[in-house]
Order: C-alpha cells, then structure tokens, then sequence
C-alpha cells in the first residue's frame, strides 16, 4: 500500500524535484517507509513506500521494466502475484514485489494483463517509447485514484494522486469546490458522484476504469477510455446455469471465499484482522487462525456498544490475542473534525472515526496489515431494510403500514433508480432548496446530475430482460454504488495512520461468483401468520450456510448492526460551531443552520452531512 503522484505534460515539467516531492510528501501518512521520484521528458513519476512485501531497496518505486519501455508507480497488492509469475516464466525477476509482476505482466501481455490481475490497485504506467501514460483502478474501487485534465504553465497536462490534494498545492491549480457533487455528497454521504469529486477540475478513476493518455501536438489528451465489469477478469468457475442445488452453492461460496482470505494473508510485515464480532468478520478471523502462527484482532466502537460482547466471544473461541479500542462521546467531539483535516474530505459515516481509531492501535502494535469485512453486505444480501423496501416496491410484498411520508411512495418514483435515491438520501433533492443557498442550489444544477447518475447506473445493473429475480439488480446496484464508499471509506481511516486494509470479500472472484447466485442463497423471508405480524428474514443465508459449522451460533444468527457510535446524540456537540462558522452561513440557509444547531440530536440526518460539508469547506477555505 502506497500513495502515488504524477505530472504527464506536453513538453518538459517547470516544477521542480523539490516542490513535486513536497507535493508527493502530502501522502507520507500513506507511505512512511521510503520515497522515490523519477522524470523523463514530459513525464514526472512519484510514490510513497509503505513495504508490505519484499521491503529492500530493490523493490523501491518508481520502478522501471527490464527493457526501460515501462515505468510504474502502484498502490495496492496483487494476490495472484504468484500465479502471474509461473506464466510469465520466460521473464528474469530480481525481487519478490508485485510491483516487478506488474512491469512483466505489461511487457508481455499490454493492457490486457489488466484482466489478469486479481487484487487492489490503483497504477500508473508511462511508456517511454510510444508516450503514453495508462492510470487504472481496481474493479471494485478499492484503491483510490485522483487526476486532472488542465492547463499548467507546461502547458496543458495531467495531473494524478491517489488523494486529491497533491493535486490541489499545485502551483497551477485553483481549489474551487464543485457544488454539484457537494449537494449529491448531502443526500448520499459520498463524496464522488461517478468521475466527478467535491473539487472542481478534479476526477477520479472509476472502479475497473483504464484511460490512457497521450500527446496530441502541444496538449495531453484522454486517448482512451476502457472498463472491466467484474466477469471479465474473475478466474473460472464452475458454471452455475439455472437453479442450482443448495449444497453445491454452499461448497462453491465456502471454497471461493476461504481461497481468497488466504491469498490475503500474504505479506512480510505483521498482519491482523478487525472484529467486530458480526458473520464476516468472525469468517475471515476464524480462516486466518488456521494460517498464521499466532491472530491478533481489533474492535472499536461507542462503550456500550453491541460489538464488543461479540468480539469478545469468538476472540476466545479462537484463542486470538484481542484490542478493544472504546471511542468516547469527547474522543468522537475531537477526532472527527481532526479526520476531516487531515483527509481534505468529509467524512461518509461516524465508523470512519473508530476504523481510524482501530488503525492507530494496530500501528502502535507494530501491526501494518489488517484484514476487514467490507463487501459482504452488498454481494450477499446483508442489508434487510432497504432489501424489504425494494421487495415492496417491485410488488413482491404489500405496502400496506408504510408511513404515507415515506419519500419513495412519492408519485414521481417509478423507475429503479428513482426508488433508490428516494430511499436512501440522507436529505432528499427536492429538500435541498430549504437547506443550500440558493446562489449553490443554482450551482448544484437542483441535483439533475445526482438523478441521472442513480437512473443511469441502476439501468446498467438491470440488463435487457431475462429470467432473473426482481431484486437482483437492486443488489447489483448496491454493489456497484455502496461498495466504493465503503471501500474508500476503509482506505483513508486506516492510510492516515500506515495501516494497509485488505478486504477478501471484496474480491473479483468472490464478487463474480455471488452475482451468479440465485436469490435464495443471498435473501429468504416469509409471511407470519398474522398479516400484521412482519415477514421473518434472512440475509446472507448461504454465507450463514456455509460457515454454521465453524463459528459460534451467536455469531450466525446475528442480524446486521449498524453505526458502532450513538451518531444521534454525539453530533450535538460540533452544532453550535454551525452558527459560527462563515463558510456554512455562506453556504446554507439560515433556517437549516439554526433548525440543526437547536436540535442535532432530531435533526441528525440533516446534521451529519451538513456538518461535514461544513468542516470540509473549513479547511480548504477558512472558517
């Protein structure tokens, strides 16, 4: 795990080695084990080492391939590095770092070695020869990748960072914010929406997107762009056409999801696992026990929170050497504005203060690698409410109890997408022109961009009609929507601090296997007796099936828990600074601000984003 920066320019780079290793040196925190920086004509490559595998200087980025064509900076591990290695037998490798795979894989195979690799990544590759540069991203997202398209006093030039803001000190760049993304981040709690960031300018990469860059006379241009949805690199597997038998789906999900917790395992650093005490995380806990030589494992939340208990039960199950880490109501008041700080970005959720909380006691510890849950939720069902309210809006339950308020039972939502956003916004659009000053609603373009992008993006997890469940593809769409933030959300808690998170459910071969399943190994309800009486559910059924043997029955049988941290309560004590603070009377109406700042703890689902929007726009253009 690393963080990458960049320039690719027209012509020679003006910035000098000095202030683009400052620029490289905003990403320390992601890489305190060494730096390295690299220039040809037009092309500037910089990296932070955090040494995970093969820690010797050999193994330093940048790295260049054994030709000299091919230069590389990367962020991530390959956990089919070894696999990659026996086919390209013909190449001579002098380390053991996937980073030297990478280079061969290209040298041998282009940018079809893309599809080979099963792992997280977030790369950037120049070609001497042709001048070229490719960035790519993992299909999943699990690695972040910023960049920019723009003038310079080079000319106009790329600029790439696996954070936002080394790409933001440049000299050459205005910091605006785009206030279209701010007004979607209000309702989603995401700070992308697609390629667009809260930064003017600035994209990002999307999950298992490639875009390749070349010069076209005076001026760098996006040559191409090519995606690789999760079936087209996942390893085979064994056909799973029409229903199949509950046994066999059992046995596949066991085998695929074991295979992939021990592939990440692999390092040359001490490594851990997170435990909250819920199914995934005791899954990947109780598979590593069997192959390290001793487990240690971590769990954070509020005092009182149900975690703990449960934590504390299959840690002495398994015999693992256990961390509590308790987040009090004034630790929370301290951290979270201090984590918007240092990321440059607000935060999605309050667990974000206690993965970074977890990760600071896994670095004290001497711990750099720790294994985490994240992804099993969205590819096997573990998110009952929405799943129900999808059920209902598709027809497949009644709606009859529903409060008439509820947003999605609003007349104008009909489509998939539609029902999603209404679902889920922490504040719905047509709410948005009560809380956003007008000046920024204009801005935000009254959250059309937000609409289509829900709309779009569930018309592609529904493809043309076919003899599917009605609720696969609102379990696709959660894949493909929720996954990346939680993703990115890991990523930075756990990089502030030089912890590299690794998560075996999000897995290509895992992912592309779930999909194929039929939606009785991921969901199952039935109607009680009694109309009234709700249905009786269950969520991730044929991961509680395949684990029940080896895990405590406390632990299969129990339903999903959400925030750690008592959110309703503990977002009172930064209101009052809302009244204070220039940037949000500037970008929020009066009545919000005073609607929140009165009462957070009822206001709380305006408050939290409101907050963070707040603390953010702080720390970039004063408070």
């Amino acid at each position: 795990m690393c963080g990458i920066f960049g320039i690719f320019a027209p012509g020679p780079i003006s910035l000098s080695d000095d202030h683009a290793g400052r620029l490289r040196d905003l990403m320390a925190h992601r890489g305190p084990d060494g730096a390295g920086l690299w220039r040809e004509n037009g092309c500037l490559l910089a990296h932070r080492r955090l040494a995970v595998l093969d820690p010797s200087d050999a193994a330093a980025q940048p790295m260049r391939s054994a030709s000299g064509r091919f230069t590389l900076v990367y962020n991530g591990e390959l956990y089919n590095d070894l696999d990659l290695r026996r086919e390209l037998h013909r190449h001579s490798f002098t380390t053991s770092s996937d980073t030297e795979t990478i280079l061969a894989a290209f040298e041998q195979w282009g940018t079809d070695a893309l599809r080979r690799f099963r792992g997280m990544y977030a790369l950037a590759l120049y070609d001497s020869r042709d001048r070229r540069l490719l960035l790519a991203r993992d299909p999943l997202g699990i690695k972040p990748l910023s960049y920019r398209l723009g003038p310079t006093a080079d000319g106009p030039s790329l600029l790439f960072a696996s954070e936002p803001r080394p790409i933001l000190e440049h000299p050459d760049v205005p910091c605006r914010p785009d206030w279209i993304t701010v007004s979607a981040y209000l309702s989603t709690i995401r700070t992308v929406l697609g390629e667009r960031t809260l930064f003017e300018g600035v994209r990002t990469v999307r999950p298992g997107e490639s875009l390749e860059f070349t010069i076209d006379g005076d001026e760098v241009t996006l040559a191409a762009r090519r995606h690789l949805d999760i079936a087209s690199f996942a390893p085979p597997l064994p056909a799973l056409a029409d229903s199949i038998h509950a046994a066999d789906s059992t046995g596949l999900v066991e085998t695929q999801i074991r295979e992939s917790i021990i592939r990440h395992l692999r390092a040359d650093v001490p490594l851990c696992c997170m435990l909250s005490g819920g199914l995934d995380s005791s899954i990947i806990a109780a598979t590593a026990k069997d192959h390290l030589p001793a487990l240690h494992t971590y769990c954070s939340g509020a005092d009182s929170a149900p975690d703990f208990p449960h934590a504390r039960l299959m840690s002495q199950r398994l015999g693992s050497h256990h961390t509590e880490a308790p987040i009090s109501r004034e630790c929370f008041a301290q951290r979270w504005p201090e984590l918007v700080t240092k990321m440059g970005l607000p935060l999605s959720t309050p667990n974000e203060v206690a993965i970074n909380e977890i990760a600071r006691r896994m670095r004290a510890a001497g711990h750099i690698v720790t294994l985490s849950g994240e992804g099993a939720d969205e590819l096997f069902a573990g998110y009952e409410l929405p799943i129900l309210d999808a059920l209902r809006f598709e027809g497949l339950l009644p709606r009859a109890g529903l409060d008439p308020n509820t947003p999605w039972l609003r007349p104008g939502v009909r489509r998939g997408g539609e029902f999603q956003l209404a679902a889920t916004a922490w504040i719905q659009p047509s709410d948005k022109p009560a809380i956003l000053a007008a000046d920024l609603w204009r801005a935000a373009e009254h959250d059309d961009a937000l609409r289509q992008y829900y709309t779009e993006e569930f018309d592609r997890s529904a493809p043309p009609p076919r003899d599917e469940h009605p609720l696969q593809p609102h379990l696709r769409f959660l894949r493909r929507i929720n996954l990346t933030g939680l993703l990115a959300r890991l990523d930075t808690a756990t990089m502030l601090e030089g912890v590299e998170s690794r998560t075996p459910f999000a897995d290509a071969a895992v992912a592309a296997l779930a999909e194929s399943l039929p939606i009785e190994d991921k969901f199952t309800f039935a109607h009680r007796p009694r109309p009234a009486d709700p249905p009786t559910t269950g969520t991730k059924v044929v991961l509680r099936r395949a684990f029940a043997p080896h895990l405590p029955h406390e632990i299969v049988s129990r339903p999903k828990a959400s925030f750690p941290l008592p959110m309703q309560d503990w977002v009172a004590d930064l209101a009052p600074r809302l009244r204070r603070s220039r940037f949000a009377r500037d970008a929020f109406t009066l009545p919000a601000i005073e609607a929140i700042a009165a009462a957070p703890d009822r206001a709380w689902h305006l408050a939290w984003p409101v907050m963070n929007v707040m603390l953010w726009g702080e720390e970039w253009w004063g408070t």
